[in-house]
């Protein structure tokens, strides 16, 4: 199996909602993101190393900085990374300006993981979302290519949005790991303990609770759709599949009344296909009339 196969394999096996927003992007370009995709999902994996295969965090930290050296392997001249996903990313690197900051961000966000496992407030929560999800969109546009700066600004209020959509999906799991994402200050305002968490406890303080964090997402895809560059829609258009389907996972929650212990809810495939189609037969029909691509849906909640 080539390098390219596995960074592809890795992407599809995750059922990704990536996979669906790279699907119609040309070749190189597909290539690359599957490859950041693929660095993504394995060293995210460290995080679950304690629980799954009973690696403590020293042992943990050690896969972390051996993943830090690898980064610095893609940009030194005549670097050679030893993991095999590295040297795809490294191709990547070498074909579109990757910010090795963000990169470097991505891994620290997982080494957050092993250090906290509670946030106070909100804006003590947001660097850990910044870390684990926007650096990463701030990977793709350099590879979906932009003019107007403003993209990264919508790079970074979408990949928190995506990230908060997550941490609501996953309460139940998450806590039960051991983890909890939502500010302890939420949790008492709303009369729900960390206990309650664990055990799936559903009631209507819960979801008041989860009201709440449901209307903070939907502020950053508002904040996303203020900051989309329509200049640059048609290159953007995999960024927005993705926020469409991030915001249809979030209706979805919504609609079930946040039953999130009962079932991991997600978008099925079928739908997420036809997310990714609306999207670039707007762009597509925008660039004919010579206009941007109509706004995201999250602009019109």
């Amino acid at each position: 199996m080539s390098l390219a196969d596995l960074a592809a394999r890795v992407t599809r096996k995750s059922r990704s909602n990536f996979y669906y927003a790279f699907l119609a992007l040309p070749r190189a370009r597909r290539a690359a993101l599957y490859a950041v995709y693929a660095f993504c999902r394995t060293v995210d994996d460290v995080a679950d190393l304690g629980g799954e295969r009973g690696a403590g965090p020293p042992a943990q930290r050690r896969e972390l900085q051996r993943w830090r050296e690898d980064v610095a392997r893609c940009y030194e001249p005549g670097g050679v990374p030893e993991h095999p996903i590295a040297r795809r990313l490294q191709a990547a690197v070498r074909r579109f300006p990757i910010p090795r900051p963000a990169l470097e961000a991505i891994i620290e966000g997982v080494e957050m993981d092993l250090d906290r496992v509670a946030y106070e407030t909100a804006e003590d929560l947001y660097p850990y979302c910044y870390r684990v999800a926007s650096a990463v969109g701030l990977c793709c546009i350099e590879i979906f290519g932009y003019t107007d700066p403003r993209a990264r600004e919508y790079a970074v209020h979408l990949g928190t949005a995506l990230q908060l959509t997550n941490i609501i999906r996953d309460v139940g799991a998450d806590a039960r790991a051991g983890r909890v994402y939502i500010p302890q200050e939420d949790l008492r305002k709303f009369g729900v303990t960390t206990d309650d968490l664990r055990a799936g406890r559903y009631t209507d303080r819960f979801v008041w609770l989860m009201t709440h964090q449901a209307e903070r997402a939907r502020r950053f895809y508002r904040l996303a759709a203020a900051s989309f560059p329509a200049a640059d829609a048609r290159s953007l258009v995999a960024a927005e599949i993705m926020g469409r389907i991030y915001l249809t996972l979030l209706e979805g929650i919504e609609a079930r009344r946040f039953r999130v212990f009962d079932e991991r809810i997600t978008v099925p495939a079928a739908k997420k296909a036809a997310i990714a189609l609306r999207c670039w037969m707007a762009v597509r029909a925008a660039g004919r009339r010579g206009a941007g691509a109509p706004p995201s849906e999250a602009s019109e909640r």
